[in-house]
């Protein structure tokens, strides 16, 4: 086995390994995660849409995917690209319509394959009704953002922030209204909601309840952390004291230790109202479970409560980004063993473990991400950060539309043009190549994906080991008399793995159900 260090994109894919003790539909289910733009055009205008995904559920279906969770969908004026919403309750129309999506419903069910939304709770777009209102200071909007007055600057008797709190687009968290002559928390265009006022919790809960009326089987929920800020006894905010983060500079988010704006305690509990609804919803209706994952990048004691507490469930699962944010390509075996088993201990019992990572694999057999030029940058994290930082800022090279075959425009669309690029490599880096190829990264997914779904591994025990200089991770799933061996090569050069030197009860007769292509093995 070889391991290229080359970081490549596998596109629009995450799958959440995941194991519970109950018998849902999402019980060891894999997971595909559609960015609706960028997935599959039907009208020729050079952006994906609903009756696009429609016609390719049935490939998602054949790769073993047990639900697919589209990025945001709701209506929006796209500033950031669907997660500034400014009509919860109806389709962008740039992606469809309300009866689009109803047949998109249908089609899932028709397949079986589950429907999971996309959820940003924690801010609207400022086209919002809500915050017009609240701009203009309506009766029973007053508060359903955050408004705070500004200091005033002594020099120049303007109003400057209220705090020094940082956007994660960069730059104050703080935006001055004219109109209502105050300040809003995060963006211009995406100010925050006020989730300590009931009637923002009570409308957010029925927005749950209409998707879930539409057939949808659950939501990720966005950006979770930064749902509720810490207010003092007399209603004020308080200055984040500095990070010490050296790759931050003074405008970043990372600037700032972000313990006033992150991680409160409601957050966790208005997770738990919502793991309840969901669970009320099915009982009542006497349908399937409902999942809720919840996207967080909290300190894993932080993460674990998202789970839950003694008296009540959280989140099926928070997303584990520790993977992708702790090691790079220069990471051990005993790196990834340590990371995995950590979330493994703390992870309570009988409930969903995953992981997210970018694979590292030979770059001619998964898709890459497109390199975007500064001037065709449409991200707005990218675009408020210095161009010299474009690289590791830009959202855009992932966001590429997919590649299904090696015609005009990848298969994406037949318009003359995308929203973005399709890359230069779509002619022999697409669907149909993996397809028709002897074996490919398509192919091996396709095989994981099946043995993840057999029930003689659900709930199996795990034994994890580092061997071969510590350039060998592998582990044990054993279920009875039933067990599988995953076996990682981390290092530069081929291994000779003495499997019966680290398991018990090893014999001869072992099959390769599937490999790397760089491996030599044959499967079988």
């Amino acid at each position: 086995m070889r391991h290229s260090n080359k970081i490549i994109k596998v596109s629009f894919v995450l799958s959440l390994f995941a194991t519970l003790l109950s018998a849902e539909w999402f019980d060891n289910g894999n997971f595909y995660q559609i960015y609706p733009r960028s997935f599959k055009d039907s009208d020729g205008d050079g952006v994906g849409d609903l009756k696009g995904i429609k016609s390719k559920l049935q490939y998602v279906k054949d790769l073993g995917i047990d639900g697919v969770w589209l990025s945001p969908i709701m209506k929006s004026p796209m500033y950031d690209f669907g997660y500034d919403i400014s009509d919860y309750r109806d389709i962008h129309g740039e992606y469809g319509t309300l009866s689009d999506f109803d047949d998109l419903v249908a089609e899932c069910k028709r397949i079986g394959i589950h429907l999971i939304l996309d959820f940003v709770p924690n801010h609207s777009s400022h086209e919002h009704e809500w915050f017009k209102k609240s701009e203009r200071n309506e009766s029973g909007f007053e508060d359903f953002y955050i408004w705070r007055n500004p200091k005033i600057d002594e020099v120049s008797n303007t109003p400057v922030p209220p705090t020094n709190w940082l956007s994660v687009f960069r730059y104050s968290a703080w935006r001055w209204s004219e109109l209502r002559q105050q300040m809003h928390m995060f963006q211009d265009k995406q100010p925050d909601l006020n989730y300590r006022n009931p009637q923002v919790v009570a409308e957010m809960k029925a927005i749950l309840i209409y998707w879930l009326e539409k057939g949808v089987s659950g939501f990720r929920i966005d950006a979770i952390p930064a749902l509720f800020e810490k207010v003092e006894a007399d209603g004020s905010f308080q200055d984040e004291p500095r990070s010490y983060n050296t790759d931050c500079d003074a405008h970043d988010h990372c600037y700032l230790k972000n313990i006033y704006t992150e991680d409160q305690p409601e957050t966790y509990d208005m997770v738990y109202q919502w793991r309840k609804l969901v669970d009320d919803y099915s009982k009542a209706n006497n349908v399937e479970g409902k999942i809720l994952m919840v996207e967080s990048a909290a300190p894993i004691e932080l993460n674990m409560k998202y789970y839950g507490n003694s008296s009540m469930e959280g989140a099926h699962f928070p997303f584990n980004f520790d993977l992708l944010l702790k090691l790079t390509k220069n990471s051990s075996a005993t790196d990834y063993k340590t990371l995995i088993e950590e979330w493994l201990t703390k992870m309570p019992e009988g409930h969903m473990a995953n992981w997210e990572q970018q694979l590292r694999i030979k770059e001619k057999l998964v898709m890459e991400n497109v390199p975007i030029s500064w001037e065709d940058t449409i991200d707005p994290l990218a675009c408020n950060s210095p161009k010299e930082e474009l690289d590791i800022r830009s959202r855009d090279p992932v966001r590429t539309p997919f590649p299904w075959d090696d015609s005009k425009n990848a298969g994406f669309s037949t318009g003359n043009k995308t929203w973005l690029p399709v890359g230069d490599k779509y002619k022999t880096v697409n669907v149909k190549a993996q397809e028709e190829a002897t074996n490919s990264h398509l192919k091996i997914f396709r095989k994981l994906t099946a043995i993840r779904k057999e029930t003689r591994f659900k709930n199996g025990t795990y034994d994890g080991h580092i061997s071969n200089n510590g350039n060998i991770y592998s582990y044990k799933r054993q279920n009875g008399n039933d067990f599988a061996i995953i076996i990682l090569n981390f290092g530069s050069t081929d291994e000779i793995v003495n499997l019966s030197g680290i398991y018990s009860n090893i014999t001869s007769h072992l099959k390769v159900y599937t490999s790397s292509l760089e491996s030599g093995f044959k499967d079988g």
